[in-house]
This record gives C-alpha cells, structure tokens and sequence, in this order.
C-alpha cells in the first residue's frame, strides 16, 4: 500500500493511536496505583521536556524481572511538569527495538528522533520488535482459513497480508474478546470451536463445542465463551459453556431447537439465549450455571440484545413484526413494541439509549429509544439490510442487495427530530452475489471508533472508510483467499486512568533495548531503556531469512517449474530438517490459493514443482509454523509466467491444404 492509499491518519500519529477504553482493572489492579510517582533513581525511565512529564514502566505480570517470552505490562503516565495533573485524551506513541550505542546524550536524542521517523514509514524493512501503535486485520475467508492483513505496510507494494491461519473447518462465527488477545471461531461442520492466539496468529486450540456450532459470545467480564448449537434434535438444540482459562467445557444447556442469539447482562451475571424455532427465550444465571427461566417471545425470536441504560432485553420477532421488552432483573415482560413483519438483527448503540433493529423486507431501519421503550424512527436504508454496527457517532447499516453502505448520524435522533441519513458505496457489487455467506459480520469499527472497515465479498476487498469522507479511502485485497469478514486486532496504546496509557505485550527476546515514546503536541521523543532477561534453560530459537532461486526470470506458461528456496539463519547458516515447510502460490489478483509441500534437498535448500497453466503474475509464499509469525513478514516474491502465442489459421495448416 503506497503513501496515497494509505488511511489518512497513519500519516499522521495523532489521534488515531487513541485506543477504545479499557476497565484498567483488567490490566493493573487498583486504578489510583497507577497514579503513584515511579521508583527511578537513575532517571532512566523519567523525563521532564516542554512542561510535561513522562514517567516509563515495565512491569511483569508475574512479578520478578522481564523474562523473554513472558508478559508485562507497559505504562507511561504524562503529568503537567508543574502541577503533576495528568495530562488525558493525549495520543502517544511508542516502539521497542534493540538498544543502539549512542554514549553522548545529544547523540542519543539524534538517533532515537531518526528511529521513530524510520518507524513512521511503517516499512517492513525498518519495523521495530515489538510496535505498541499497530493493529491488524483478521479477515474470515469461505475456505478454511483466516488472513492477517497488516493495513499500515505493504509487501512489493503489492499486498499487505502478514500471515494465513489454516483451520479444521471452515469458519461460521468468530468473537473476539475486549481485550483482543484471543478470537473464537465457530466451525458447524466440525462441531468445534478453533482459538486463535493473537500475539502470534496461531491456532492454539480446538475445542470440542456440541451439535452444530454457530454462534459464539463472549461475556462482558471474558470469563466464559457461550457456543449456541442449531442441532435438529431438540435434546442437543441449546448452547455450551466454555471456561475461557482452562478452555474446558462447564455445561451444555437444552434450551430449544433452532439458531440461538446470545446476550448478556453488563455484570455477566445472566445471559439470554433466544430459540428460534421453539418461539423461547432462556434465561440462564452464568454464576450459578442454571436455567432460571424460560419465556414465550413470539412465533420466531431472529435476535436478541441488551441496554445497560433500560437494564432489558429485548427480543425481535420476524414473523410476528414484534420486539418484546424483557425486564433483565426480574425476568418479567415489560413492553410491546409492534412494527411490520420482517424485523431482524437488532444492536443497541454504545451507551445503550438507542436500538436499531433492521426490516429486510421493508429496507427499513427502525429506532427504539430505550429511555422510553418506544419506537421513535422507521428509516430508509441499503436494500435488504442485514448488518449493523455502530460507531460513537454514526450506525452502519449493510444491504444484502446493494454495496451501499447506510450511516445514521445518532446525534440527529429523538423524538420528534429528522434523522440525518448519508453513504457510501463499499465495492462495486451487492453482496448477495457472492453467496453463501457466513454469520459473522462484514462490517468492523476501526481502532478509532470514528471509521470501519467493510468486507465485500463479491470483489474479496476490505474497504477502509474514515468518517466525513464521500467514498472509501483505500482497499484491501484478500489474495490467495475469498473473504467473508473481518475484525480489528488492536495492539495500540489504551489510556487505562487519566493521564495513563498502556499495554499488554509479550516481551520478544533478551537484551537491552530502547522504548522510543512520541507525543505531537508538544512534540516529544525520547528513548527510556529496559532490560529483558533470557528464562534460565530456555533454548535459543533464531530467526530465519527466504532467498528464492531462479524466480528472477519470466517462465513460459504451462511449463514445470522447480521452485526452489534456501532457508538461512540469520547467521547465514543453512536451516536444515524443517519438516513443516510449504509454498503457497496463487495467481493475482486474487485466484485461489494453492499449497504444496517443500522437500529438503540438502544444504537448507528446499524445493517442489509446479505447473503453472495461466499467465500473469504468481505470487509464491514461504509458510513454516514452526519459524514463528515474524517469518511470514519477508518471504514474498513475484514470478512472471508470459502468455503463449497462439497460431494462427494459416499457420496451424499442413503445406498441403494451402
């Protein structure tokens, strides 16, 4: 991705390193700890510049020292230099990379200031160990698979997917926790539930999750995963409890036969699970793991969800033209909102005030104000809308028939007001046309929470759309893979108390190195330095390179081809005895991807071979789980197969006939 597709805040540092608010509880125990001035009595992890204090720490999760390979968390409190008030809504930056030896303090500021400005060029080339400012695209393909794309650099210029994680079974539904460390994906087929770590892009896990998995939900307080399966068989037709921590299976609940939707109370304490064809809605204590109470919502419940602000749940039901008001604590009906039939998914907004359920038949968007429980808005959007999600300021509203993606301006709704309407063209196809589409949702709100990212299925783009923009400002091709979803994996910097900004990373290798810290306004850039010790006994694991051989020259088209790789240390030592080592290939733009094994043929030299039908420009990618994630960031090359010349009439004839 060059410099003009990019978003335009990755230009820019600025405020697109805010990161969505997390309970700092999660990450650091007691909020007013973080407060607390910092132990240095060497200065090495606090600076005073321009009025403003910044104050570094890296601190283990399990107490002791920095271990390699071991989780910390890292903070930086910026205070006012004369008062000590924090300073909040500030947007810093930050890079961990080995240390450099500068020994003259002048020297060091000059090499830390044209280190960030190497880091801001976000090129695979100069990219530091560890960027607490990144964040990364999980897209859910129709094969298999899932692909990491990277938004912020490009390989060749050409493409921006980081890695492929292969799974069991093809995907159906993915969550991703609030803290984004894990993704659970559903796989019906299979009747599993795949785990993806995302510190590395792996598949840590697959876990056995009943009859037909589909929907997946995650708990606000991510201590338990709830797995609904669409089994035919009444008995089996419910939903399984899953321990997130020990990723073993608690209890199954029979709760009704048909697709289940999940909610939960904001304290985790019920979760409500909607079944469908038995026209039910369950309501379960998580604490206590039983079934308290089941209720008629209607002759077909399509979706369920829940206000933090009404403290109710509230059920839609398609046949009837219904949504059921559900007291939350008292398990009670409350209201009856009465629409047309044809209601559908149904989301509240963030703080709760306004729920927007979708029409599929009538492409409407109806408004339900929660303070009220009544239906305030019936609003034209996209044709067949089907997805929604929500921004702080906008909801997005995706139409099964139509690219057009509808925004609703929630500052613009109330009773008695005009809602504003606007939109945008996300591709240039409805997405009916790819079909067989998954449960999961093609539209993500990005890191920001002023953008989203929408998947067009029918293209295999993922379009980036900044709010206040009349069109997408760049796209991201799934090659190799036809894309169906995507969510936001973000790693950036959260502000966890005021004046308080953090992450949880884990700590790459052992050494010294340097913390390099941005902020814009006022501009400041400093190195603080930390030490990370090797775990005794652990073995050294090095890092390893790709040169492709014989790529370099154009290849007739349907000729064999060997392609042939060299696998080397950093060193420059040959890699020997890789037993996982495959080559993916496909044909660009976005054909499907192939795989085939490498065979070692000695000295690190690995090989397969190929028959390349078409012309155009392979793409060939080096994948071996066991070189880690970081290997799959350089092993990208281009081949150039060239079109045979097709004779002509008089030329394809024997002399005789001529």
């Amino acid at each position: 991705m060059d410099k003009k597709n990019r978003p335009a805040y990755l230009g820019v540092l600025g405020a697109a390193l805010i990161g969505l608010g997390v309970a700092c509880a999660v990450f650091w125990g007691d909020p007013r700890e973080l407060l607390q001035p910092l132990a240095d009595p060497q200065g090495l992890h606090r600076l005073s510049r321009d009025g403003v204090t910044v104050e570094f720490e890296a601190r283990p999760l399990e107490g002791g020292e920095l271990r390699a390979g071991a989780f910390a968390n890292i903070r930086f409190k910026v205070s006012d230099e004369r008062s000590g008030q924090p300073l909040s809504g500030m947007a810093p930056g930050a890079w961990l990379d080995p240390a450099q030896s500068a020994p003259a303090s002048a020297d060091r500021d000059s090499s830390c200031k044209a280190r960030v400005a190497l880091f801001l060029k976000s090129s695979i080339g100069a990219r530091p160990l560890l960027d607490l400012n990144s964040y990364f695209l999980l897209v859910l393909n129709n094969d298999a698979s899932l692909t990491v794309v990277d938004p912020t650099v490009s390989v060749g210029g050409v493409t921006s997917t980081l890695a492929r994680i292969d799974l069991p079974g093809r995907p159906m539904d993915w969550v991703a926790g609030s803290d984004d460390k894990q993704v659970f994906v559903s796989m019906p087929e299979r009747g599993e539930v795949a785990v993806i770590d995302t510190e590395t892009f792996r598949r840590v896990a697959t876990l056995p999750a009943g009859e037909q998995p589909v929907r997946v939900a995650l708990q606000p307080d991510l201590r338990r995963l709830w797995v609904g399966n669409n089994s035919k068989d009444p008995a089996r037709g419910g939903v399984t409890v899953i321990d997130v921590h020990s990723r073993s299976t608690l209890k199954f609940f029979a709760t009704g036969s048909g697709h289940h939707e999940i909610a939960f109370s904001a304290d985790s304490r019920y979760a409500f699970v909607s079944n469908r064809d038995s026209g039910t809605l369950s309501v379960i204590d998580a604490a206590q793991m039983r079934l308290v109470k089941t209720l008629s919502v209607g002759p077909r419940p399509l979706s369920v969800s829940y206000s933090a602000l009404s403290q109710a749940v509230y059920v839609t039901d398609g046949e009837e033209g219904t949504v059921r008001v559900i007291d939350a604590q008292k398990h009670t009906p409350r209201h009856t909102v009465t629409a047309e039939q044809g209601l559908g998914p149904m989301r509240f907004s963030g703080d709760g005030r306004y729920g927007i359920v979708l029409n599929t038949l009538e492409n409407q968007a109806l408004v339900i104000d929660a303070s009220t429980d009544r239906l305030i808005h019936s609003i034209p959007v996209a044709a067949e809308p089907y997805q929604l999600t929500f921004t702080k300021g906008y909801a997005y509203v995706r139409g099964l028939a139509s690219p057009k993606v509808s925004m609703i301006n929630l500052g613009s709704l109330g009773e008695g007001r005009e809602p504003i309407v606007q939109g945008f063209e996300a591709g240039p196809a409805a997405p009916r046309q790819a079909g067989d589409l998954p449960l999961a949702q093609g539209l993500s709100v990005a890191r920001d929470d002023n953008s989203v990212f929408v998947v067009n299925p029918v293209d295999n783009t993922t379009y980036f759309y900044a709010e206040g923009m009349n069109a997408p400002m760049s796209g991201y091709n799934n090659r190799g893979s036809h894309a169906r979803a995507a969510i936001v994996i973000d790693r950036s910097l959260r502000e966890l108390a005021p004046g308080v900004y953090g992450s949880t990373v884990k700590m790459p290798a052992a050494g010294t190195f340097d913390v390099a810290f941005l902020l814009n306004q006022p501009q400041i850039i400093h190195c603080f330095s930390t030490q990370i010790v090797d775990v005794p006994g652990a073995s050294k694991h090095k890092s390893a390179r790709v040169e492709f051989i014989g790529a370099d020259k154009p290849l007739p088209q349907n000729s064999l081809f060997t392609a042939k790789v060299r696998i080397l240390d950093d060193d420059g030592k040959p890699r020997l005895g890789l037993r996982d080592i495959s080559l993916r290939y496909f044909l660009a733009p976005s054909s499907l991807a192939r795989s085939v094994p490498l065979d070692e043929v000695g000295e690190g030299v690995y090989q397969a071979s190929l028959r390349l039908a078409e012309a155009g420009a392979w793409y060939l990618h080096v994948q071996a789980p066991s070189l880690g994630a970081k290997f799959a960031e350089n092993n990208y090359t281009s081949l150039r197969v060239l079109p045979v010349a097709v004779p002509t009439v008089s030329q394809a004839q024997p002399r005789s006939m001529r």
